[in-house]
């Protein structure tokens, strides 16, 4: 009697064990954020979408390696990756058409990470469609205070307005004519170019801006100009014209030859001599 009562006991807690086992694994996934950063490309050309899988942490977020990731295009998977130990993924895809879409990226099967997506644009432009360059400072309104425009992850904590017809003066040159890269230097309040891509591009969205490439740039004097001469050498020939804010921005294009506009005035020293001056952006469209 005492033996079928244990063989009874033991059965039972064979039984038990997988069930608490699933709740427990279920319980161990754990949520994450996904950021993407804009693609650009040319059509029948191969483009490198860069995307971070991050575990939302109190001081630093950590990057979630060994993670599948999926491409979505028109609600199909047209590529996977796995993250590697800083949580990047750079997902392959070579689009046919001209155009600014949308794509999605999207966490895979995963027993560790609970569902989650991101989103950037994919920019697929004909080597010879004319590009401007806007310095993203040229789009925000001027702080009320003075001293130096605070940096990026600051001016959108704050809910920073646009300039004024900023978004339908740029609208009206890229209906026809122009494709449009932001220029963005990242904050030094700790936000990464994953971070400041995603909130300028929900920024620019939010305002009306026209869709277009959002370049997050590191810090330094000279990185604008060395980006220039790598979009150059990859074949952008038709990156001439620039319009920002500040001289720093103007003398990247002035020292390439290329056009600078400058939208209000800097108010220590003026702009540099070769810079056009337009005094809002009702007047930048007379100085291309």
């Amino acid at each position: 009697m005492v033996h079928v009562l244990r063989r009874a006991c033991w059965c039972s807690l064979l039984i038990l064990i997988p069930v608490h086992a699933g709740l427990l694994h279920a319980a161990e996934k754990s949520s994450a954020v996904l950021m993407v950063k804009d693609a650009l490309t040319a059509p029948r050309e191969p483009a490198a979408v860069e995307a971070k899988l991050l575990e939302p942490r109190l001081l630093n977020d950590a990057g979630l390696g060994g993670e599948p990731l999926e491409l979505v295009i028109d609600g199909q998977v047209v590529a996977t990756s796995m993250t590697g130990g800083d949580g990047r993924a750079v997902l392959g895809y070579t689009p046919k058409a001209p155009g600014v879409a949308p794509v999605l990226v999207k966490v895979g099967a995963s027993p560790r990470v609970t569902p989650t997506e991101g989103q950037a644009n994919l920019v697929v432009w004909e080597r010879r469609h004319p590009i401007v360059v806007i310095e993203f400072a040229a789009l925000v309104r001027e702080p009320v205070q003075t001293g130096p425009l605070p940096a990026v992850g600051g001016m959108l904590q704050t809910e920073q307005e646009p300039m004024p017809d900023a978004a339908e003066e740029l609208e009206k040159l890229t209906r026809f004519y122009y494709g449009v890269i932001y220029a963005v230097m990242p904050s030094t309040g700790g936000a990464d170019g994953f971070q400041v891509s995603a909130r300028v591009r929900e920024w620019l969205n939010r305002h009306k801006f026209p869709p277009g490439y959002v370049m997050v740039l590191s810090a330094g004097d000279k990185t604008l100009g060395t980006k220039i001469d790598e979009l150059h050498a990859a074949g952008w020939k038709t990156i001439r014209t620039g319009i920002g804010r500040t001289n720093a921005f103007a003398e990247a294009f002035l020292q390439r030859r290329l056009d600078a506009v400058l939208v209000t005035e800097p108010v220590q020293g003026g702009g540099p001599r070769k810079a056009k001056i337009a005094r809002g952006w009702k007047e930048v469209r007379k100085k291309l």
